[in-house]
């Protein structure tokens, strides 16, 4: 997956640690070249596909890609934060009452690992940071 950080103007609340942001959407697809296809003629996003279960899409703002292959496939839209240490935003989330449910694990451009917050959102965190 071709993840890349987004770089934003940021700000900080006195003391918060630097916030994560969105920066990446994962959707469900059953069949990516038909996802593909609609994406383009609908809203005219462009794509690249890495593999016959994955296509990333660029829509001019924001990056995200479609997962057609069930081991991987989300079960809902997922989206997807950025952090340079992996370690502190899952303490964080941790600290925060969410739960961890898919540990760090690596995926091509970086590693990541899954969360529902305490209202049952699904999310995940991704670096292209190594330890």
């Amino acid at each position: 997956m071709p993840f890349a950080p987004v770089e934003h103007q940021s700000f900080h609340f006195a003391g918060f640690p630097m916030p994560l942001r969105i920066n990446y959407i994962e959707f469900p697809a059953q069949d990516v070249h038909a996802a593909r296809r609609f994406y383009t003629d609908a809203f005219g996003w462009s794509f690249q596909d890495y593999g016959p279960t994955y296509t990333a899409f660029d829509d001019g703002a924001m990056k995200g890609g479609f997962q057609a292959n069930a081991a991987e496939r989300p079960d809902a839209p997922l989206v997807v934060l950025y952090t340079k240490d992996l370690a502190d935003a899952k303490q964080r989330i941790l600290n925060a009452g969410g739960a961890i449910t898919r540990d760090i694990f690596d995926f091509p451009g970086g590693r990541r690992f899954h969360f529902t917050d305490p209202e049952g959102n699904a999310l995940a965190v991704w670096s292209d940071q190594s330890d």
